[in-house]
This record gives structure tokens, C-alpha cells and sequence, in this order.
């Protein structure tokens, strides 16, 4: 007699990609978060956010960028994920700003504004730091709150850096350099803008309000609540370290 095979129909089909994204999502939103979730929830979010990604990174600087992303997920969840996003997005958007005018002048950035691994981990060495102090947990308690609050900074400081620079290069009318106050070319090493450094001031307190909403800083922090950099001088164009850090204002 021959056995008959089970017939999948559409609603066991369903039932079954069901189970499976709800079981995907569990472990998400999982927490504290694991190194298993924190690699799973990134490999998502890249394959569905890989046209985004391309427009802002090379293939080496989005490898870097899951990397830094499981990190930062590992170390302060989905919150610590989405501001890191929003930088992304942010700064992306500030580099692509009049890119053929940069381009024409020679300050535009290289690979067409695609930023590669240097780029990266220059931008996150410092959040990567207080990434790794959070999850072996040094300081205990009485630290976790401070270290967090050294990711966000690290982060505020970055894309002021960034935005301050390409907004500077597109629409700075005067730049100066900020050794000598010298007038210079938009591009030179270490010049600031009005124009660039106000953008810049700006994108930073968005981000900190960010973070304030995603609850990377707590209100209830007995020191500082709020961190927000100004940047005081930088390399306009160019990878790598490009700015000297001066906090300003605290909240």
C-alpha cells in the first residue's frame, strides 16, 4: 500500500513563517541581550537595510559597521542600535549634501561619500570602548550609567564632527583656520565655518535628544543627563581623526 505524504497547505505554510518570525522576534527583543541575538537581529536588519547601507558605506565599511552594530546591540540593546542608526542616516545624508559641488572643488569625500572601515572605526573607537566596559561590567552598577553615557557623547561629538565638516564644505562662505583664524580655502585642514560649525552644533543636540528619548540617558543620572560637543577644530575632508573636542554645555 503506498503511505501518503502529509500536504503542506497554505495555512500550515503561514502557520509556520508565523511561528518563525514571532520566534525571531523574541529573541529581538530579548533581555538583556545575547551575542546570539545581537548577531541574528543585525544580519536582519543589514539584509533588509542593505540598500540604505550601500549608499553611505563600501562592502568593507558595512562588514565593519555589523560588526560595530552586533556590539553595540550586545552592549546596550536595541536603543543603543537605533541611535547608532541615526547617526548613520544623519551623517550619510550631510555628506551627500551639493556632492557635486564638493566634487568639483576636490573635498568631496572618496568612493562618492562611501565611507570604508577607517572611517568606521574611527567613528566608533571611543563607543566601541564604553561598549566593551559595559558587558564585562566593570565599575558594576555604580559605572553602567556612566559608560553609557560615554557611548552617546562619543556618538553626539562624531557626527557634530561630521556634519560641522560637510555642511562647511557646502555652503561655509568663509572658513577660517582655527590655529591662526586665518582665512583658508572651504577643504583645508583644521578651517571651521559659522555655517559649518552651527550645523554641526545642531546635529548634536538632535542626537542627544535622541538618546534622551530612547532612554540611553537616564533623567535620574546624578551627574550629567545631557552631553553635548562642540566641535573647535577639524580636517575638512580626508579619513581619520580629524577634530580636537571641547564640551560645552551640560544638562
Amino acid at each position: 500500500m503506498q503511505q501518503q505524504l502529509p500536504r503542506v497547505t497554505g495555512t500550515t505554510t503561514g502557520t509556520v513563517v508565523q511561528d518563525a518570525f514571532g520566534g525571531a522576534m523574541t529573541l529581538i527583543q530579548s533581555s538583556p541581550a545575547t551575542w546570539k541575538s545581537a548577531l541574528l537581529s543585525n544580519l536582519f536588519i543589514f539584509i533588509v537595510g542593505s540598500p540604505i547601507l550601500v549608499t553611505g558605506l563600501s562592502l568593507n565599511g558595512i562588514a565593519s559597521a555589523f560588526l560595530l552594530g552586533t556590539l553595540i546591540w550586545r552592549a546596550f540593546g536595541p536603543s543603543g542600535f537605533l541611535l547608532v542608526a541615526t547617526y548613520f542616516v544623519i551623517g550619510t545624508a550631510a555628506t551627500k549634501v551639493k556632492m557635486a559641488q564638493k566634487v568639483a572643488q576636490g573635498v568631496a569625500e572618496k568612493r562618492g561619500g562611501r565611507r570604508g572601515p577607517g572611517s568606521v572605526i574611527g567613528s566608533s573607537a571611543a563607543g566601541c570602548v564604553c561598549a566593551f566596559l559595559t558587558i564585562f561590567g566593570v565599575g558594576g552598577d555604580a559605572f553602567s550609567q556612566l559608560w553609557r553615557l560615554g557611548f552617546v557623547a562619543s556618538f553626539c561629538t562624531k557626527l557634530s564632527d561630521t556634519v560641522s565638516s560637510e555642511i562647511g564644505k557646502a555652503y561655509g562662505k568663509t572658513t577660517y583656520l582655527v590655529t591662526t583664524f586665518k582665512v583658508v580655502p572651504r577643504g583645508t585642514e583644521g578651517a571651521v565655518s559659522v555655517e559649518g560649525t552651527l550645523a554641526g552644533f545642531f546635529a548634536a543636540i538632535v542626537l542627544a535628544v535622541v538618546a534622551c528619548l530612547l532612554g540611553e540617558v537616564l533623567h535620574s543620572f546624578p551627574t550629567l543627563n545631557m552631553s553635548i560637543y562642540l566641535r573647535m577644530s577639524g580636517k575638512q575632508g580626508g579619513e581619520g581623526i580629524r577634530r580636537h573636542d571641547l564640551p560645552i554645555l551640560y544638562l
